[in-house]
C-alpha cells in the first residue's frame, strides 16, 4: 500500500525533488519550458533559494509526486525592486494595496502534481501541508495568480467574466498590472469553443466552464480574484491573481486536513 506524505524541502536531494517535479509538469507534460531545464532535469527560478523561500513535496513512499513553493515577505527583494512585499508576482502586480496591520501575505506558487498523481489524495496532502506550514509561519493570507489553461487574451477575459458573474472577485483587495499583458496574436491553446464564445457574446455566461485550477483555488480553498488577467511570457499561458484568507478556508477543506493529520498521528502510534 502507497503512503502519502507532505514534507518541507530541508535538503538537497528535496529540493531537486521540487525542482524535478516542476521540470516534469512544466516542461516534459506542458512544453511550456526552454532547454535550460530540459538538459538540467530541473525547474529553477532566483527565488528558490532565498531563505524566505520554503519548498514542499508530497511523496509517494519515497517517490516525489507533487510540490509547492511558498514565498514569505523579503524585505531585500521589496528594497531592491522598489516593492511591498518582496515576492515574485509583484515583479508583475503593483500590490501596495494589498496588506494591513497584523496580516502577512506569502505567495503559494509552483504549485504541481505529476499527471498520474492529479486526480488522488496527493493534492489534499500539498495543500494541507501548505496550510500547515503557513500557519506554523504566521502566514494570514495567500496570494497567488492561478493558471488559466490559455494563451488567448480573448479567452481569458472571457474567464474572468465569468468569474466575475459567479461572484469570485474580492469585494477588499485590487490590483493593477504594471504593464498591459502583451500575448500571442494568434493563440496556440483556446480554451473555450467557437460556439462558447458566441454565447457569451450574447450575455449568457451561465454554464460556461472554468479552468480546474481556478475553481478548486475559488470554491475548495476559498480564494477571491483581485485583477485582471496577467500574461506570462516564460510559460506562456494567462493566470489569474488571486487572495485567499486562512481563517477563511471552507469548513469542509479544513476538516479534509485535519482528517489527514489525525491519520498520520495514528500511523506513528502503530
Amino acid at each position: 500500500m502507497t503512503t502519502l506524505s507532505c514534507r518541507v524541502a530541508t535538503t538537497q536531494r528535496q529540493l531537486d525533488d521540487a525542482l524535478r517535479v516542476r521540470a516534469a509538469v512544466f516542461g516534459t507534460e506542458l512544453g511550456l519550458l526552454g532547454t535550460t531545464a530540459a538538459a538540467t532535469l530541473r525547474e529553477v527560478n532566483c527565488f528558490d533559494t532565498l531563505e524566505t523561500t520554503v519548498h514542499l513535496v508530497v511523496y509517494a513512499d519515497d517517490t516525489p509526486v507533487a510540490t509547492a513553493r511558498l514565498l514569505l515577505p523579503n524585505p531585500e527583494v521589496a528594497r531592491a525592486t522598489g516593492g511591498h512585499l518582496g515576492i515574485d508576482l509583484e515583479q508583475k502586480l503593483d500590490l501596495s494595496g494589498v496588506g494591513g496591520p497584523g496580516l502577512v501575505f506569502a505567495e503559494s506558487t509552483r504549485f504541481c502534481i505529476l499527471k498520474e498523481w492529479r486526480h488522488s489524495e496527493a493534492l489534499v496532502w500539498l495543500q494541507a501541508g501548505l496550510s500547515a506550514e503557513s500557519r506554523r509561519r504566521g502566514v494570514t493570507h495567500w496570494i497567488a495568480s492561478a493558471n488559466m489553461e490559455t494563451d488567448s487574451a480573448e479567452d481569458a477575459r472571457l474567464i474572468f467574466q465569468v468569474a466575475a458573474h459567479q461572484g469570485l472577485m474580492s469585494q477588499r483587495w485590487h490590483a493593477r498590472a504594471h504593464a498591459p499583458p502583451v500575448s500571442p496574436a494568434i493563440p496556440s491553446a483556446p480554451y473555450f469553443t467557437a460556439q462558447e464564445r458566441a454565447r457569451a457574446q450574447q450575455g449568457q455566461l451561465d454554464g460556461l466552464r472554468m479552468p480546474r485550477v481556478l475553481s478548486f483555488f475559488a470554491h475548495k480553498m476559498g480564494a477571491r480574484f483581485i485583477a485582471k488577467p496577467l500574461y506570462d511570457t516564460g510559460f506562456r499561458r494567462f493566470s489569474l491573481p488571486l487572495v485567499a484568507a486562512l481563517d477563511e478556508l471552507p469548513a469542509t477543506t479544513v476538516a479534509r486536513f485535519d482528517a489527514l493529520g489525525r491519520s498520520t498521528a495514528q500511523g506513528s502510534q502503530a
